[in-house]
């Protein structure tokens, strides 16, 4: 069985990666998957990652320091990359790697040999509904019992809004394509996990992904999913409404 120092979630927003990422950092020995690389300057990076706050921080600095951190208290590194920021993020290793002729070369010289896991969300439409209802009321995730885990602005009534639903379909397929058309110019083969899968039975998923990584798949019987749908019936009349006034089926 191949021996994987890490990997990386190739995901978008919206796609159930806060779920199946807590869920792995949970089991203890895959790591604390997280968005380490979603700002659009070093700096900001920089500001995020505690021991490199330092001024004069540098690259390799920052790498250092997520590599810590996406291992954790395990000897397994992950890593949750967004399409958005998946170039600036090759772009930054490109500077600190210019002798790798290709970004899959300087992934591994920066975070060693990588299993990479597509998760994407097949219905775009919906996709765009769980993007577009917390963009306007600011709860981002819950937890099972209701509890919030992430809110970013003060409670405000989702209103159904066509044309921003209509931008945000557009994202989630531009998110789709930028990770496809990576991995083919890569020569990268990722393991696949669906949104509906992953929903259907969190579990099942966590105990196949450990079990590609050669992890033990008998510790997610230990695990229980840590953050509930937000999904709702305003989720379902919205989506209804999208799809009969752009003719979709």
């Amino acid at each position: 069985m191949q021996r994987y120092d890490g990997y990386v979630i190739c995901t978008a927003p919206r796609s159930g990666s806060t779920l199946l990422c807590r869920m792995l950092a949970e089991t203890g020995v895959a790591g604390c998957p997280e968005s380490y690389f979603y700002e659009p300057t070093v700096e900001g990076w920089v500001a995020d990652l505690g021991p490199s706050r330092a001024p004069g921080a540098t690259g390799e600095d920052v790498l250092r320091a997520v590599r810590a951190k996406g291992r954790g208290a395990s000897s397994l590194f992950g890593l949750r990359q967004q399409a958005p920021g998946l170039g600036f993020l090759c772009d930054g290793l490109a500077r600190l790697y210019p002798h790798e002729t290709t970004d899959a070369g300087r992934f591994r010289r920066a975070f060693g040999n990588l299993l990479f896991v597509h998760l994407t969300r097949a219905d775009k439409v919906a996709q765009a509904v769980s993007w577009l209802k917390p963009e306007q009321s600011g709860l981002w995730h819950v937890a099972p019992d209701g509890a919030e885990l992430e809110r970013t602005a003060p409670h405000r009534l989702p209103v159904y809004d066509a044309d921003r639903l209509a931008v945000l379909v557009e994202a989630t397929q531009a998110h789709d394509r930028i990770w496809y058309d990576w991995v083919a110019r890569q020569g990268i083969n990722p393991s696949s996990i669906t949104y509906d899968d992953l929903a259907a039975d969190p579990g099942a998923i966590l105990r196949q992904l450990l079990e590609v990584l050669g992890l033990d798949g008998g510790v997610a019987d230990a695990v229980s999913p840590g953050v509930r749908k937000l999904a709702d019936a305003t989720s379902t009349e919205w989506a209804a409404r999208y799809r009969a006034d752009h003719g979709l089926t």
